[in-house]
């Protein structure tokens, strides 16, 4: 009994030294093989820097359709949500008073045409004769004054008869003259020509305004797009300016975002862009940067920029939430590492921990484009050097390591 017992302590003994060794045995691996670390060799690829962000959509500007004139609503041929063209017929209105209006202008515009015909076919014929009257008549006084005049001077007649003769003769110089002067008022350019003609090109402005009005009875789209709000129904007493459809008229569809302004010197007019709603994200857009605001948002610190969609989905509505990648640079076969093997990356020197000779070596680094995960290194290591990521914190320079190579995320 004393035999087995003393057996038994011996084997645990040697069972606890055992595990001493090999917990020993597995130091020692470590410090002379290195500790057991996973890292990501630095490789050529392409590598696309893009900015992202989230903004809203724009649709083109809305169209409030509005009466010109008072009236009772007759008829709608267009319900909310259909598309029309340019020049539909939206709303139309009683027109039975405009209708008056016309065909009492027309009347009117008839008139003035029957009064200027008058001027020129019986007026001016008339004054043309009575001229020619009033002319011979003038020759025929003078006639008789001078036949007068000998026969006073001879003293067969006196002084009465002379002066008859004197008056009869100026008299008939007096209509004379105004018979020219009813010529020259109905020819071309006289006083009644003008008159006439002026109201004749009244009657036609008074016609013009009528049909104006009648024409505004008939209320159109003064776009095409599409009827998004109604407010009126047939038998509805409308007036002047009362809104009575939103139109959103056709055009291009752009997206507004707020781009933080350290990111600015990455922008251009022009760049590439991919964007999707929070709606449908598995539904993607081609898009392009269209226009930077030259003034920064202080209170933001951000810059609006809008992008031009090139061919909008179906989907796209107004004011929708969208998130956008604008391809800002894009690089082939480069250098490339992960972005989390960088150390004070938002420093003026940032650096990596690369493994070289089986050990961990600072080193500092020039960097290029910065990718979503992935970022080019333009000097400091060189292809197939692995690189430890910044989270191993049990990790430091100078110690000696062995390397788990990973796939580049």
């Amino acid at each position: 009994m004393t035999n087995t017992n003393s057996r038994a302590f011996w084997l645990k003994i040697g069972a606890v030294a055992l595990l001493v060794l090999l917990g020993l045995a597995y130091l020692s691996r470590n410090r002379w093989l290195g500790l057991p670390v996973d890292a990501y060799a630095v490789t050529l690829a392409d590598l696309k820097q893009s900015v992202v962000a989230s903004g809203r959509v724009l649709t083109p500007q809305r169209v409030a359709v509005a009466a010109e004139l008072s009236g009772r609503v007759r008829r709608i041929p267009v319900d909310e949500g259909q598309l029309v063209t340019a020049g539909e017929l939206l709303i139309e209105l009683d027109d039975s008073d405009e209708k008056a209006g016309v065909a009492l202008a027309e009347a009117a515009l008839a008139q003035a045409l029957a009064r200027s015909r008058q001027v020129r076919e019986v007026d001016l014929p008339v004054a043309t004769q009575a001229l020619n009257l009033a002319q011979a008549n003038a020759a025929q006084a003078f006639s008789q004054l001078a036949r007068i005049r000998d026969l006073k001077a001879k003293g067969f007649i006196g002084q009465a008869q002379l002066d008859d003769a004197v008056r009869n003769h100026q008299v008939a110089v007096s209509q004379v003259d105004s018979a020219r002067l009813q010529l020259n008022g109905s020819g071309s350019g006289g006083s009644a020509a003008a008159l006439a003609q002026a109201q004749v090109e009244q009657a036609r402005a008074n016609l013009a305004l009528a049909v104006v009005k009648l024409a505004q009875d008939s209320i159109v789209a003064p776009a095409s797009g599409t009827l998004i709000a109604r407010a009126v129904e047939p038998g509805d007493m409308v007036q002047p300016g009362q809104t009575l459809m939103q139109l959103a008229a056709d055009g291009e569809i752009q997206i507004a975002l707020q781009i933080d302004e350290k990111n600015l010197a990455k922008l251009a007019l022009g760049q590439r862009a991919l964007g999707s709603a929070d709606a449908y994200p598995a539904q993607r857009f081609d898009a392009e940067l269209a226009y930077i605001n030259p003034a920064v948002d202080a209170s933001r610190g951000s810059v609006e920029v809008k992008l031009r969609v090139l061919e909008p989905p179906a989907y796209l509505r107004q004011d929708m939430t969208v998130s956008v990648d604008i391809l800002t640079a894009e690089r082939q076969h480069t250098l490339v590492m992960p972005i989390g093997a960088l150390r004070d990356a938002s420093s003026a020197a940032p650096w990596v921990l690369v493994v070289r000779e089986r050990r961990l070596l600072r080193q500092p680094v020039t960097l290029g484009l910065l990718g979503d995960d992935r970022v080019e290194v333009l000097d400091g290591v060189v292809a197939g050097e692995p690189v430890i990521l910044a989270s191993l914190l049990n990790v430091s320079a100078g110690q000696r390591v062995r390397v788990r190579l990973l796939a580049l995320p």
